[in-house]
């Protein structure tokens, strides 16, 4: 396989939705991007992504491309490339692939955006040479990709990769998933912001010290108290901050230790919002793993930042289009 094989990448979110041409060496040709509009359902999201991969192939390469990689924020048929159920797009059993396939006259590859980041990274960023590796995003919700033999794991079910729901404490506070103690539920984005909303309403003092140190200005929103500013809060070294983060690191090293325990993975790349938000984790984290995991499962472990910062949904979607279609 040449460098002139190429393919394109879509990464198909609630917010935002983004086309690239991504060559055989994991490079951005070029790039699109606009606003999803989830409430415009999925016809017409189908159709701008269509329009969108149009113009990214007649501004690409002369050559066609291998075919087309979709990562999308959702559970996905794999056999079918059905969209099973996305929530952030409000949708069910839209045959994802099937729909792109006809407008493009392309094949069409669609699998989770996470796992399509996961193989970003995998081929093209922290991941590369590594025959057994976990990518864990850590950003609004939590998730990742499993590399085992030198194979993606995919499940029974094409589920393989919701690291986010490894329960790290049977007692925790709920998930959005409906069950309790989720990884995600202590340490993503969205379960931070609402520690700090309680911590901020549970002792006036402290959270208008925090908010003052997070650089927000009363009357402030409950959105405004995020995973943002926390990390803004901690940065600036207040107690209340630094607590909150205290327990988001404990929660990842739980959740983590359990995943090198299992998997035995030769690298654990971290990845997302909330580590780009708090670099500091990743040391953290580590040294949590050293001084909790299995000796053997650590003896060749190295636990690195993701290399692919806001890039891998797209490249490593072209990455499997390229892996999937290509001569």
């Amino acid at each position: 396989m040449g460098q002139e094989t190429w393919a394109i990448g879509v990464d198909l979110g609630g917010t935002k939705v983004e086309v690239a041409a991504v060559d055989a060496g994991g490079n951005i040709l070029q790039r699109l991007k606009q606003p999803t509009r989830a409430e415009t359902g999925p016809d017409r999201i189908m159709a701008a992504i269509a329009g969108m991969v149009r113009e990214v192939q007649d501004r690409g390469p002369k050559t066609p491309p291998a075919g087309v990689g979709v990562g999308v924020a959702g559970q996905i048929d794999a056999a079918t490339g059905v969209v099973r159920f996305a929530p952030n797009l409000k949708w069910r059993e839209v045959p994802c692939r099937d729909r792109l396939q006809a407008d493009l006259s392309l094949p069409v590859v669609v699998t989770n955006d996470v796992r399509a980041a996961a193989w970003g990274e995998w081929r093209h960023g922290a991941g590369q040479g590594a025959q057994d590796l976990i990518c864990l995003f850590i950003g609004t919700g939590i998730g990742g990709g499993v590399v085992s033999g030198g194979r993606m794991l995919a499940g029974c079910t094409n589920t393989a990769g919701e690291l986010g729901h490894i329960t790290t404490d049977i007692n925790g506070p709920p998930c959005t998933c409906g069950h309790r103690g989720c990884l995600e539920a202590l340490a993503g984005g969205w379960a931070i912001a609402r520690r700090a909303r309680e911590a901020v309403r549970d002792d006036p003092a402290a959270g208008k010290a925090f908010l003052q140190a997070a650089g927000l200005k009363e009357p402030v929103a409950p959105e405004d108290i995020n995973a943002r500013a926390v990390a803004a809060a901690a940065r600036a070294q207040d107690p209340l901050a630094r607590r909150l983060v205290d327990e988001v690191a404990w929660a990842l090293i739980a959740g983590t230790v359990s995943l090198v325990n299992a998997f035995n993975p030769c690298r654990l790349i971290l990845g997302g919002g909330v580590m780009q938000g708090l670099p500091e984790l990743t040391g953290r984290i580590e040294a949590g793993i050293r001084g909790a995991a299995l000796a053997a499962a650590t003896e060749n472990l190295e636990v690195l930042p993701a290399k692919l910062v806001g890039v891998a949904g797209v490249v490593g979607a072209a990455t499997l289009a390229i892996r999937s279609f290509a001569p």
